[in-house]
């Protein structure tokens, strides 16, 4: 069958409803005989995001005209990732400290994206942009967060060390702490070096099947990743210096 050029939309029918029930079932079915962990937390999961995604597309439609309702909703967006990463970082008080590399990571990127006119100020292209972005920034604030904190747990021996030679706190756990900061950029790296030889991401695909020409579609990818890159960069530095500062902490 030749393959010709031209939009590429799925069709939504529901024989595609049909397709993603079966392969979540195939999902769940393989974690339950690999006793890879629950299966039911796969089921959950994929009835939770149909559920968030229909809930999400009603209510984009409804507010991609008002500045006021898109603000708002980008607000909405950043606390649940900030109170996401900072769940997952830690169970104590200071876990709302993870919102400030979130917001240092997209804040500047999206208000240079926005006075240069590279992106139009609009609902249908601020919300996924911006969402993407956060999503960059709590991905990386997570690994960064977690395994920072690992390592001062089980290097504190070494963290006394420093002090007894003279060295501040936030000195101490800089020094132990800063060599494994750069793990958390590595799957941005990752995706960025690999793209298009081992990996399409999801706007690259997305354009292409709103019927974008393939060259404008690796444009915007390219634009999309080096912005991540650039976010998560941030985010991971200003991290880094929380846990220095003692500002995130686990009990």
């Amino acid at each position: 069958m030749p393959i010709t050029a031209g939009s590429g939309a799925i069709p939504v029918t529901p024989v595609l409803a049909g397709v993603i029930i079966v392969l979540l079932v195939a999902a769940a079915g393989v974690v339950a005989l690999g006793a890879l962990g629950r299966w039911q937390a796969v089921l959950g999961a994929g009835s939770r995001g149909a559920l968030q995604l229909v809930i999400v597309s009603l209510v984009i439609a409804h507010i991609v005209n008002s500045v006021v309702l898109v603000m708002a909703f980008l607000i909405m967006m950043f606390g649940i990732a900030t109170r996401t990463a900072g769940r997952r970082i830690t169970l104590d008080r200071t876990w709302w400290w993870a919102g400030l590399p979130i917001a240092v990571g997209v804040v500047p990127v999206v208000a240079v994206l926005l006075v240069t006119g590279v992106v139009p100020a609009t609902g249908l292209v601020l919300i996924p942009l911006v969402g993407q972005l956060i999503g960059g920034a709590l991905t990386a604030t997570t690994l960064a967060g977690r395994r920072l904190l690992e390592e001062l747990s089980q290097r504190r021996g070494e963290v006394e060390a420093a002090l007894s030679l003279g060295l501040t706190d936030s000195q101490s756990r800089l020094e132990i702490a800063q060599p494994v900061a750069g793990g958390a950029l590595v799957p941005a790296l990752d995706q960025t070096r690999t793209v298009g030889t081992v990996t399409l991401p999801g706007a690259f695909v997305g354009m292409l099947l709103g019927g974008a020409s393939p060259v404008e579609a690796g444009v915007v990818q390219l634009f999309v990743l080096i912005s991540l890159l650039a976010v998560e960069a941030v985010a991971i530095v200003v991290t880094l210096y929380m846990v220095a500062l003692g500002r995130l902490t686990r009990t």
